[in-house]
């Protein structure tokens, strides 16, 4: 199988799964994945993660532009703001998952590192999670505002919208917004039951242990 073939079936295959335990819903959602060309695959805007058929993910340039297959999600420009500024970047997953959402909206959130530490694989699959404001959906500015970061994020979370996630492969991406949406759903249960989270100590002694940058 070619590395594009395979790269399909491993989208469809992931994508279908994120749908099918409701991490996203309806048509919401993207995902893509950088070949070893500089090309990009991703997923057709419009369409819904659970029924993907792979010869219709769209394929771009390095820069972009639009090669074959479906035409790409409108939000196509977050995927190659985290290319463009990550050089390891390898996949973008971003999607709409419930309580990330939620945890969006709330005004007392740190919008430096959103995600409070309750758990060591948060910090060691995400580092700190920066909060962006609002964009309509497929804004031009929603790239601009990852491009403004200079790649010291690797991942973000859009206010009212949700996260979006960059990793060095797809099934590292997508299990690092998994982390994100379960962070998230724990911040939100625990929320008024002064829950013990981690100290400023294990904080470090994690990013120490696992070379984490979480500048």
């Amino acid at each position: 199988m070619t590395e594009d073939a395979l790269a399909r079936e491993n989208i469809t295959r992931f994508a279908k799964s994120i749908f099918d335990r409701g991490l996203t819903c309806g048509s919401s959602g993207n995902i893509s994945q950088r070949l070893s060309d500089g090309t990009i695959l991703v997923t057709p805007t419009g369409s819904s993660m659970g029924f993907l058929d792979p010869a219709q993910i769209s394929r771009l340039s390095a820069d972009g532009r639009h090669l074959a297959g479906d035409a790409p999600t409108k939000e196509v420009g977050l995927h190659t703001a985290f290319y463009d500024t990550r050089a390891e970047t390898g996949a973008v997953v971003h999607l709409h998952p419930t309580h990330s959402v939620a945890l969006s909206m709330l005004p007392d959130i740190d919008p430096e590192n959103v995600l409070p530490p309750l758990t060591p694989y948060t910090i060691m699959r995400l580092g700190k999670v920066k909060l962006l404001p609002f964009f309509l959906p497929g804004d031009p500015g929603m790239g601009a505002a990852v491009r403004g970061l200079a790649g010291k994020r690797s991942a973000v979370l859009l206010a009212n919208h949700g996260p979006v996630v960059a990793g060095k492969t797809l099934d590292a991406t997508v299990y690092a917004m998994e982390e994100l949406e379960e962070n998230a759903k724990l911040a939100i249960l625990t929320r008024s039951l002064d829950a013990i989270g981690m100290s400023d100590a294990q904080v470090a002694q994690v990013v120490r242990q696992f070379n984490v940058d979480y500048d």
